[in-house]
């Protein structure tokens, strides 16, 4: 079986107050590499990560070093872009987390099934998506993981690009 991972692909880091060109950008992109998985991978596993912050985000640690509030829970800015939403459907597997990395996402994913591949999608590059697929290849070490780069924006294009190194330079697959 095959998963699809979809990083952050909410308001706030695309259109929001966290919103850059290159993130809006691949909005499209990431629309239609859902589209395309489910249907090469009927079978296949869709997961989506939601950012999620309380109102005393400016309290963190994370608030402290990134002073912007966003993707508070229930807020406009916290919700999945329209069209990723429509997407993702109904079937797919919606898990927020509360810092970069989603803890939960190998036991998510891993529970009783055999996984062939890991893709990766979305927003940040350099923050969340790097995070997120550093957790999966500590916990699948064995099994192909692919971050599909024309599918990810970084805050920057240079930051981008560094991520996508650091992540072939553990062995990740970057396309």
């Amino acid at each position: 079986m095959k998963v699809l991972v979809v990083i952050d692909m909410q308001k706030d880091f695309t259109t929001g107050v966290l919103g850059n060109a290159e993130c809006a950008a691949v909005i499209m992109p990431v629309v239609q590499k859902i589209r395309d998985f489910r249907e090469h991978e009927p079978d296949g596993l869709i997961v989506a990560t939601l950012d999620t912050h309380t109102p005393d985000y400016m309290n963190t640690q994370e608030g402290k070093f990134l002073p912007v509030p966003h993707c508070i829970r229930e807020t406009d800015g916290w919700q999945l872009v329209p069209e990723v939403a429509e997407a993702l459907g109904s079937d797919a597997v919606i898990t927020e987390k509360g810092t970069f990395g989603a803890i939960r996402l190998p036991e998510i994913i891993g529970t009783g099934r055999k996984i062939d591949e890991i893709q990766i999608i979305g927003v940040c590059t350099d923050i969340c998506v790097i995070s997120n697929a550093m957790i999966l290849k500590a916990a699948f070490p064995e099994i192909p993981l692919k971050v599909i780069a024309g599918c990810c924006a970084g805050v920057t294009p240079e930051r981008h690009d560094t991520a996508l190194a650091a992540m072939q330079a553990c062995q990740m697959i970057t396309e």
